[in-house]
């Protein structure tokens, strides 16, 4: 079944709707990773005061076990503001789902440890991750649609690298410098009794941000262009329609995203802990390399975006896959066995360019894998789906480590497996630049 996105009551958007649209959505985006970067920022922390063990791996384990469960919701939180979005418009679902993430992430700094009240300390921990994992799905079914449905196409590809990999950027660079504040005003031991609670307590500032900045913004010119046509509204069970009508599209998407997603959470998801647990450098180091690397993955992402727009996704994809695939083991067994600091943070950026640029691409193409009628629901399904999986590899990592001098290796072998599958997906899927109905 296809549905037709033919019509004549085009709606042309001017250059302020344009701005404001990218800004949006890289803003909505790089809060709600700011959100979910906290938890990876302490995660050692977390994991002494929520998941405490003799074990330092086991511990991680069930942090990033917590990570996992969020993810695991994001697909539920697509269906439902991916509905939401299709059916009435892109901007309120992005209101509501940018906002509940801002203030259940403060929520987490109100929390007890289970030195307070036991077992119920984990207990509440997840209950707020399951939750915030639907507002998180919700996040990218519509920042993921509104920023590309409102520029030009030549644009696409680059605002694809912006809003995926830059929002991915500018939210870990956010929460690098909330690190840095924090960790100073509350050095050592200290941290571990106030910073880790205002870190989560920051997330306050992205709802108020969120809700600031959404305020001046149009709907999408796309959505609102099939409007004008009652047969071609969205159909009232969005999901079901993806399912039933797009189930292959959605299959074969899969194989993009999941490597996509392990790229990302192999590489910055997973780097503060490396520092922290493998090499262990000074606190500084460790924010500066953090910062560093969070700029290289706005270049890596708006650069390999764009490029995208010039010579196709399929070849982007293709080659992006490749060289990680070559890179991979050299670069992780580099950052393992190097005492030198600055050999240290070449080896991360070198890393953390090759894991993002690898889905620089990804938002602009699933764009184009799906009408407007149902394109922030099957948008935000095939990612979140993915980067679902490709998130809970960090929890495998560090179960199938067993030890933190086993980490390297464990990363090399899962983050290898998964571009293997994203360079399979590369060579069967079609090519898709410019073609957005």
């Amino acid at each position: 079944m296809s549905i037709s996105t033919a019509s004549s009551h085009a709606v042309q958007p001017t250059r302020k709707q344009v701005v404001v649209a990218t800004i949006a959505s890289l803003l909505g985006w790089s809060l709600d990773l700011f959100d979910l970067f906290v938890l990876l920022y302490v995660a050692p922390d977390v994991g002494k005061l929520f998941f405490p063990s003799s074990d330092t791996t086991l511990s991680l384990a069930s942090v990033y076990g917590s990570f996992a469960v969020t993810l695991l919701m994001r697909p539920l939180g697509s269906g439902l503001f991916g509905s939401l979005a299709d059916r009435f418009g892109r901007k309120r679902a992005m209101i509501t789902a940018v906002v509940g993430v801002g203030i259940l992430t403060a929520l987490f700094g109100a929390l007890p440890t289970v030195h307070q009240v036991g077992v119920l300390a984990p207990i509440l921990f997840l209950v707020l991750r399951l939750v915030q994992g639907i507002c998180v799905g919700g996040v990218v079914a519509s920042t993921h649609t509104i920023g590309t449905e409102s520029v030009s196409p030549k644009w696409r590809g680059l605002v694809s690298g912006l809003i995926g990999g830059g929002g991915a950027g500018i939210g870990s660079l956010i929460a690098s410098i909330v690190y840095a504040i924090w960790s100073s005003v509350f050095p050592g031991p200290a941290f571990d009794v106030w910073g880790w609670r205002c870190m989560f307590f920051s997330g306050i500032l992205s709802a108020v941000l969120g809700v600031f900045v959404f305020n001046s913004l149009e709907e999408s010119p796309l959505w609102q262009q099939v409007q004008h046509t009652e047969a071609q509204t969205a159909p009232k069970a969005p999901v079901r329609s993806v399912f039933r009508s797009y189930r292959r599209i959605l299959l074969v998407n899969l194989m993009i995203t999941v490597g996509g997603g392990s790229g990302y959470y192999l590489t910055s998801g997973y780097l503060p802990t490396f520092f922290k647990v493998v090499n262990k450098p000074p606190h500084n180091i460790v924010s500066e390399a953090l910062i560093a690397a969070s700029l290289v993955v706005i270049l890596a992402a708006v650069v390999v975006g764009h490029i995208s727009e010039l010579v196709g996704r399929k070849p982007v994809f293709l080659a992006t896959g490749v060289i990680a695939l070559i890179a991979v083991p050299f670069l992780y067994h580099g950052m393992a066995t190097t005492h030198s600091p600055e050999a240290l943070v070449a080896y991360a950026l070198i890393l953390v360019f090759l894991g993002n640029a690898a889905y620089a691409p990804i938002v602009a193409f699933l764009n184009e894998r799906f009408p407007t009628q149902v394109r922030s629901t099957g948008t935000g399904l095939s990612w979140n789906m993915g980067f679902a999986v490709g998130g809970m590899l960090p929890t495998f990592v560090s179960l199938a480590a067993g030890t933190t001098s086993n980490i390297p290796t464990a990363l090399t072998a899962f983050l290898m497996a998964a571009l293997a599958l994203y360079v399979i997906g590369a060579l069967v899927i079609p090519e898709t630049r410019g073609h957005f109905e």
